[in-house]
This record gives C-alpha cells, structure tokens and sequence, in this order.
C-alpha cells in the first residue's frame, strides 16, 4: 500500500444521503461539513512528510509512518480520522525507526479528531461533540525499539490488532535511548475505535518507545479504550491529563519503566473503568525495569470507576498521588495455583510487601481510614476463594499505614499546566 494524497475542495452544506426516509429509519451520524481545505492521507509514507496547519489532514485508515522515515506536523495543525473498524479503522501508526515530530504549542496545540467534529482551522475546540462521544475513529500508536517483557523469552512484541505478519506492528528491542521524536501539546480526542475483534485502539499506544523519545503535554479525551497505555520501553512523560476514557486512563503492560510525572485523570459516567491499571514484566526477558509514577491527581467526578488496580508482578513506585471522590479505591492483586494446593503465586500484593512495589505520600480525600481504601483481592479466583486471609490484609495494612487519608488535598499534579490549551480546560472539566 503505498502513501496516497486526496485534495478536496470546499463544499457547502452537510455530506448526507439524499435517498428517501422513513419514520422508523435509524439516524445515522455523517461526517460534519468541511469548508477548510483538506487533504485525504492513507497508507504508508516513505518520504520525509510535513502536515502543515493551513489545511485539515484526514486520516483514512491507517497510515503508517515508515522505518527511516520522519513525520512532521506543524503547531496549531487539526487532524481528523474517518470512521471505521478493524480493518477500515482510521489511525497514525509509527513504525520502529519512524520518527514523529509533533511538536505544538500551548497557543497552537495539534489536535486529533474525528471527522464527525466541527472544529475548523485556528480554533481548539468544536461545539458539537462531547465527553460522552467516544469510538468515533482509532488513534494514535508510535512504537519503537526500547526493552519490553513479552510472553515467554520474546524480546519483540506485536501491536495489537495488527496482524502478525504485518512487521510494520512490531515493537520492543535492545534500545533503551531509543528515540520515535516528539509529541509535545497534542490532545487526541473521540477515538478508540475497535481495531480487531475485541479490542480498541488507546487515545496515545506508546509500545517499546526509548526515553530519547520527548513526550509532553498530552491530552486525551473520551476515548473509547485506554487513554494512554505503555507497552514496555522506556520513555517518561510529563504534563498529561486523560478525561472520561471507557475504559482505563493510564495503563502499564509489559514492563514499562519510565518515569510517569504531573498528570491528571478525570473519570465518571457508568462505563467508566479505573485510572490506573497497571501490570509488570510478562515474559523471562527484561524483568529488572521499574516505573515511577510522581504528582499525579485521580478524580472521579460521580464515584463511579476505580482509582487503581495493581496486578500481575506490577513493579516500581507511585508517590505524591492525591485520589478524590471514588467509592472504590486501591486493589493490588494477589493469585494464586488451583493446581498446587492453592499456594501463593507471586503478584503485585507480594511485591508491596518486598518493596518491590511501593506506594507512598498519598492521599485520599475523605478516606475513613487506609484498609477503607487498599484491599488485597484474588482475582476471583473460584477454585481458592478464600486464599486471601484476614491476616494477608492486615499485612498489606501494616505495610502503607503511613498512607494519608486527608480532608484537604496537599499533594497530586500542578493542573495549572492544562489550563487554555486543552479541551478539558476549555470545557470547564477541569
């Protein structure tokens, strides 16, 4: 497939079906006019690219920034996805070897959208689409060459919903300075379309991407998966907010240890899922890597949705949070073996105790007391349903007792950072 070019004129008026309707008929959304210029982009791109902001890019499809090959996008540039699943399912992918330079403003932010979104050239936001409209294209997915844990002794894993045997999906290496370029003052915005059977496409997938890899100022908003979600690698990120995802905001697979700074979640709505969900190495190769999450602020604005979920061997650091207006808090998992008399398999509630896992200078706003707010669970496992003691509690208790169950917040991010420039700001959501 190679990179294509579509030039489209100004048209006036809506892009809707002229046939007949009946009363009964469903109402089918359509794409929102177009009266900026445009360029329709599908594909692969083999040759050094620049999006400039003086027309709207629209994504059919995937297209892929190609190995050896650099994608720059100018401040202020709007690009908008087509609708579609699988595979129509509109998304920019960075190959291993591509590089993205999408380096924005707080003035000129470069915004990811759906087509269905009426925003136009030189504003921030449009006014017809809400936090509720998620799964209205795919997003965006930049992969590289840094150190993961996959299944078994891979050192190479595959994004999902990419076919195996379509390379261009593969991340993970030997790398860990690895650099996929720059993403700085981006907001993703009603993504998260289903990409293959049973899985959607995350606002930001940032797979095996190396720590020279700049990555700041992110925001993603009602996405229908993820919001942001790290696969292994290396690369740290600072100033990030994820509003209203369907599924989990931030997420930690296949050993991510990076370091995670001044972010933001904002949940609620019945869907919703937790704000953080993390896992840790899941294969033999690179067990050794930790993350670090530092001033972060986890709000659910209704209780619904929970403020975390630390399972598999989830290994590293997460201090200076402040977690506000949830009903259900911190879980950290812990499994055990139906088939070995029910012992104990090591998970994230043993890494707690060993230090290998450390949750520390938190808060809980309103929080009655600490064992109100971590609880170890066993995953509901039926065949050792009461392996998870009394005593394995009070463990768990004893061990992050100096948690702070505060009234008043006097911790989490400097949400100062988001003001202006990102549609949660805009919209009075922050």
């Amino acid at each position: 497939m190679k990179f294509k070019v579509f030039s489209i004129l100004a048209v006036s008026g809506l892009l809707i079906a002229t046939s007949c309707k009946k009363e009964d008929d469903p109402i089918v959304e359509t794409e929102q006019e177009q009266t900026d210029p445009s360029e329709t982009v599908s594909g692969f791109i083999t040759t050094n690219t620049t999006w400039s902001k003086d027309k709207v890019w629209i994504l059919d499809g995937k297209v892929i920034v190609s190995n050896g090959v650099t994608l720059t996008i100018e401040p202020g540039t709007i690009i908008k996805g087509k609708e579609g699943q699988q595979t129509l399912a509109s998304a920019l992918i960075v190959e291993r070897g591509g590089i993205l330079i999408a380096d924005g403003t707080a003035t000129e932010p470069i915004i990811f959208t759906s087509v269905l979104d009426n925003i136009k050239i030189g504003q921030k936001t449009g006014s017809n689409l809400d936090e509720n409209d998620q799964g209205k294209w795919g997003g965006v997915v930049v992969l590289g060459s840094a150190p993961v844990s996959v299944d078994g002794s891979d050192v190479v894993g595959q994004a999902e919903g990419i076919p195996a045997n379509e390379t261009y999906g593969q991340y993970g290496g030997s790398n860990p300075t690895d650099s996929s370029g720059v993403l700085n003052y981006i907001s993703i915005r009603h993504g998260g379309t289903t990409i293959s059977s049973g899985k959607e496409i995350n606002g930001l997938t940032l797979a095996g991407v190396g720590s020279k890899t700049t990555v700041t100022n992110i925001e993603v908003v009602a996405n229908e998966d993820d919001g942001i979600e790290f696969f292994g690698g290396t690369v740290n990120l600072t100033n990030a907010i994820v509003t209203y995802s369907g599924d989990d905001s931030y997420d930690l697979d296949n050993n991510y240890s990076g370091t995670i700074s001044n972010i933001v979640a904002i949940i609620g709505g019945s869907g919703a899922d937790e704000a953080f969900e993390f896992d840790g190495p899941e294969g033999s190769t690179y067990t050794t890597g930790k993350f670090t999450v530092q001033n972060a602020t986890l709000r659910s604005v209704d209780g619904n949705g929970e403020a975390a979920d630390l399972k598999s061997k989830a290994q590293g650091t997460i201090t200076n949070a402040q977690f506000e207006g949830f009903t259900s808090w911190v879980k950290i998992r812990e499994n055990f073996d139906a088939s070995n008399s029910c012992a104990d398999k090591t998970d994230a509630f043993d890494y707690v105790l060993n230090d290998n896992l450390i949750i520390t200078n938190c808060v809980f706003l309103n929080a009655t007391s600490v064992a109100a707010v971590i609880n170890g669970y066993n995953n509901e496992e039926t065949d050792c349903p009461n392996s998870l003691t009394a005593a394995d509690q009070t463990a768990l208790d004893n061990k992050i007792a100096t948690l702070s169950n505060s009234t008043t917040g006097t911790t989490g991010a400097n949400e100062a950072v988001f003001n202006t420039w990102t549609w949660t700001s805009i919209k009075g959501k922050l």
